[in-house]
């Protein structure tokens, strides 16, 4: 599926972020990128292992493409430091509502650590670095991030920021295009000089699509060509594995694969 010469000429990657230990979503990713022609290389823009039944069998899955690129995303990043999301520790205590969910993250994280630890992937995990860059063909500037420029965390790229706000995330990005993940939306967009492509996410996903999503970027001397693909998979059998095995966080996976889950963004403000 890889192929290694890189070449000066033309050159095709996939884009792929966000597969969150599913490898029954990445095992159907995989297989729809086997009929999309040979590829120059993958690149996954984080948020790999954590939030998903099978952490070690993703990256047993990633660890047979050749060449492949991978970015750090901010659950990589709690999984080997000990951080967490919201509600942390100081949080809890001031709403008691919190306390349920402040353990069954801890557990979540705690739980994915030892199954990362198990398949001897820690120190991998903890070197992911934040972001990579290569100049295609026509001499476009391409960034690729887990979040936004700089950042692994925050709010990143969703339909709810205005103009000001996405300038400020890409202020000083020294690209001409960047592709981001975090956010589980497809998104297409131009801020300024600087186009701003997300792939969606290969898992947990937001409604009303749910079917895992990637990107191909095509280019070549005279530019570049991005297609979005959209690929179904068995979402009631990644229910079935977390309610088997217990998963800490199974109400939650559960939730994203019914279409249960809505983005914050889309959320009314009180």
């Amino acid at each position: 599926m890889i192929q290694r010469d890189m070449g000066i000429e033309a050159l095709r990657i996939a884009i792929l972020s966000d597969i969150h230990g599913n490898s029954i979503a990445l095992d159907a990713v995989l297989a729809d990128l086997q009929s999309q022609g040979k590829l120059d290389v993958i690149w996954v823009l984080g948020d790999l292992v954590a939030i998903g039944h099978d952490p070690a069998g993703v990256l047993e899955r990633l660890f047979k493409l050749p060449g492949a690129v991978f970015i750090r995303g901010n659950t990589d990043r709690y999984v080997v430091t000990g951080e967490r999301p919201y509600p942390t520790l100081e949080d809890a205590p001031a709403d008691p509502r919190l306390v349920a969910r402040f353990a069954r993250v801890g557990q979540g994280f705690a739980w994915t650590q030892g199954a990362v630890t198990a398949a001897g992937r820690f120190d991998w995990l903890a070197d992911l670095p934040l972001e990579h860059r290569v100049t295609l063909p026509d001499g476009t500037r391409l960034l690729g991030v887990h979040a936004s420029p700089g950042q692994d965390d925050g709010s990143g790229f969703h339909p709810g920021l205005s103009d000001e706000q996405m300038r400020s995330l890409l202020s000083g990005c020294d690209a001409d295009l960047v592709c981001v993940g975090h956010t589980h939306v497809v998104l297409d967009i131009r801020v300024d000089d600087v186009r701003v492509i997300n792939p969606g996410s290969v898992s947990n996903p937001f409604p009303s699509d749910l079917r895992a999503s990637y990107a191909i970027l095509e280019a070549d001397e005279t530019g570049y060509h991005i297609r979005h693909r959209r690929v179904d998979y068995d979402r009631g059998a990644v229910i079935g594995h977390v309610r088997r095995m217990r998963h800490p966080t199974a109400d939650f996976i559960a939730r994203h694969m019914l279409g249960q889950v809505i983005p914050p963004w889309s959320k009314p403000q009180p």
